[in-house]
């Protein structure tokens, strides 16, 4: 058995964002490095070995969308807490603005001030809010990017499993491009650190 099986038959394999792309990766080196036949373009493939890879990419995408629910339950509950803090400012400040007020030889300032904190503290809710929403459509735009290269790089493997059998090896890479299947520097980082 070759030493990148020790790890359960897949290589590189982390449990991190893009465990499906490193099945998809293997599989299409897998088709790559068959055989080919003689006086023909059809090769051959380890059916066992294709198999696994496909289980496991296929046992791989729940926690790939556990991730994404996982994304949209932390927007939520971001949101509440922006929702929450700012309910929470806003409710200070009204009280401060209610104990300004009661003093008769400043209501008029109290008034003032008391509107000006009540006005800061709905300005810095929706700030709060703004933030993350942001934030949270940040992460779902890097997982929608996880997802679109997935469901390429399954697209290409396909192509080339379905390939015209008459069709020579460079015409179907040059075909499908071998530079689709290559990761672009970066792709992984979605924290942007």
């Amino acid at each position: 058995m070759p030493e990148d099986e020790a790890n359960d038959g897949h290589s590189g394999l982390s449990g991190e964002t893009g465990e499906v792309e490193v099945l998809l990766d293997e599989l299409v080196a897998v088709v790559e490095k068959a055989k080919s036949m003689p006086l023909s373009s059809s090769a051959i493939i380890a059916r066992d070995e294709v198999l696994q890879l496909l289980d496991a990419a296929r046992a791989a995408l729940p926690s790939e969308l556990q991730r994404a629910r996982r994304v949209l339950q932390d927007r939520d509950e971001v949101r509440q807490r922006a929702e929450r803090e700012a309910s929470e400012l806003i409710d200070e400040a009204r009280a401060q603005a209610a104990h300004m007020v009661q003093r008769t030889e400043v209501v008029r300032q109290a008034r003032h001030l008391a509107e000006r904190l009540v006005e800061d503290a709905e300005a810095e809710g929706r700030k709060i809010r703004h933030e993350a929403d942001d934030y949270v459509d940040r992460k779902l735009a890097a997982f929608e990017i996880v997802l679109d290269k997935t469901m390429r790089t399954v697209q290409i493997g396909r192509d080339r499993l379905t390939a015209a059998p008459d069709e020579p090896d460079d015409e179907r890479t040059a075909r499908v491009g071998d530079d689709s299947l290559r990761p672009e520097e970066g792709f992984f980082d979605q924290d942007g650190s």
